[in-house]
């Protein structure tokens, strides 16, 4: 023990002269971290000795004592108040410059939470008892702020991750991040939460004749309100509860929305009986199958709403509940947009063919006027373009004779693909097992299931890093009598 004691302080003074490694070298070095440092030292030196990474030291590298989360919206922020609860110390990254940059910066201004606040609240904190069963989009906003300040959650700003991987030389994982102020900062951490959301990017359609159209064309995270639109033909591409409510939004300002509608969709009312339709459905899946109740909804539906196919809306062959669970596709509450499609203010119309100067050619072979175009189609998750695969790399520890006379040979073996992650950016098992992957990474906010799924996540991810960070924590106190710290004060 005294010897292996021995090597770890001499290595570990080695590293904190390495001015890409931030380690205080007044840090206590339990024994479990031996390995860790061991294995990522070798692994700082073959990226030296790679062409491909050569640029590696060019960037700064950061341990961080405990997980690492990825995004500060409410999945990130909902992770980091458990893990508080826990007593375990994390980092969180955001790409821009405040939390819940979705909620603030790409909504429109109309925006309420669709489902009653209790279905929308995060971990350990209710929302405030006089905010409305309804909250809008800034009281969400302050709820936020007041959450990230109750849990003292602070993350860091301006940083947005280019790639992780998972590096088997040490186990652990390896994130690039760049900041706005063009520095790279390369994170070293054993648990990788990755919150990004599903809504991470806007999804663009290809539409033929765009150059040609002339007019303003811009996607829905940019639409605040009708304000600017009074007077003019809209058209919005989207069915979905976005284009629906930027089309009853276009209705309040003067200005004539036309809504592509290409496929099938469920329209259920908010509200059944003065009674939330989701509180509703929560409440009968409690006894009832999930087929059954779509029957009731769809009953209940028809009865309050009317038959919509003949506005040209067609509903799906399968029920709203059972379309969600299969295929993640969310039923539109209706807020006051059937009304205005019923009255002739929002026209219905089949897919585009193509865009024209100033008008667009429809499916059927219409052609009707447009001044401008809102594309409410979407959003996508962004994790294929950062989680990457690692390369299979084999060295001997020759590079490490000078420091410790380990002679065994370390192999890094290949992660074909995530064992967590589709190619779409979302976990391949589906809820409630996907927020948990392999070799420590897990997934939050990629439920489909709204606020409601992602504090399910974050609750079990918490617990489990919190379980083997305990494990952990006491065995190295059995080993050496010191305090698990942050070997880098991040």
């Amino acid at each position: 023990m005294a010897e292996e004691m021995k090597a770890a302080h001499d290595l570990h003074m080695e590293l904190s002269r390495c001015p890409q490694l931030f380690i205080d070298p007044s840090t206590s070095l339990p024994h479990p971290h031996l390995r860790l440092l061991v294995s990522s030292f070798l692994t700082c030196l073959i990226m030296a000795h790679s062409s491909d990474h050569r640029d590696s030291f060019k960037r700064r590298c950061k341990w961080v004592n405990g997980p690492l989360i990825v995004g500060a919206g409410p999945s990130g922020l909902a992770v980091g108040a458990c893990l508080k609860e826990h007593g375990v110390p994390f980092v969180i990254l955001e790409r821009s410059n405040s939390i819940a940059s979705l909620w603030r910066n790409r909504t429109y201004d109309r925006l309420k939470l669709h489902l009653p606040k209790q279905f929308c609240q995060l971990p350990k904190l209710p929302f405030p008892v006089d905010f409305p069963e309804y909250p809008t989009k800034d009281q969400f906003i302050d709820y936020l702020e007041s959450y990230a300040t109750r849990f003292e959650l602070n993350p860091r700003f301006n940083e947005t991750a280019q790639s992780a991987k998972f590096d088997d030389t040490c186990g652990m994982w390896r994130v690039r991040t760049a900041a706005s102020s063009n520095a790279e900062v390369e994170y070293i951490c054993q648990w990788l939460v990755v919150a990004t959301g599903e809504n991470a990017e806007c999804v663009i359609p290809e539409m033929e004749g765009l150059k040609e159209f002339g007019g303003q064309v811009i996607h829905a995270s940019d639409y605040r309100s009708g304000e600017a639109y009074r007077g003019k033909q809209v058209l919005v591409v989207g069915y979905g509860n976005s284009g629906m409510e930027v089309c009853l939004d276009l209705c309040h300002h003067n200005s004539f929305p036309v809504m592509v509608v290409r496929d099938s969709v469920h329209v259920l009312p908010r509200e059944i009986c003065r009674k939330s339709t989701f509180e509703l459905a929560v409440l009968l899946m409690k006894w009832l199958p999930v087929k059954l109740v779509d029957r009731i909804l769809l009953a209940l539906s028809w009865m309050i709403l009317g038959n919509m196919e003949e506005y040209g809306l067609k509903r799906p062959s399968l029920g709203p509940l059972e379309l969600k669970h299969k295929q993640g596709k969310t039923p539109v509450l209706d807020l006051g947009a059937l009304g205005k499609i019923k009255s002739g203010e929002i026209k219905v119309v089949p897919g585009i063919k193509r865009l024209l100067h100033g008008g667009v050619e429809l499916v059927d072979g219409r052609v009707i006027d447009v001044d401008s175009v809102v594309l409410a189609t979407g959003y996508c998750s962004n994790v294929p373009s950062w989680l990457q695969a690692s390369r299979t790399l084999t060295v001997t520890t020759e590079l490490l004779h000078n420091l410790l006379s380990f002679r065994r040979l370390i192999e890094v073996e290949c992660l074909q693909d995530t064992d967590c992650f589709n190619k779409d950016g979302f976990p391949k098992q589906p809820f409630p097992n996907g927020w948990k992957g392999k070799t420590g990474l897990y997934a939050v906010g990629f439920t489909r299931r709204g606020l409601a799924g992602a504090s399910h996540d974050a609750v079990k991810v918490a617990e489990d890093i919190g379980r083997v960070w305990r494990e952990e924590t006491k065995q190295a106190k059995h080993v050496i009598a010191c305090h698990r710290r942050c070997i880098s004060q991040i």
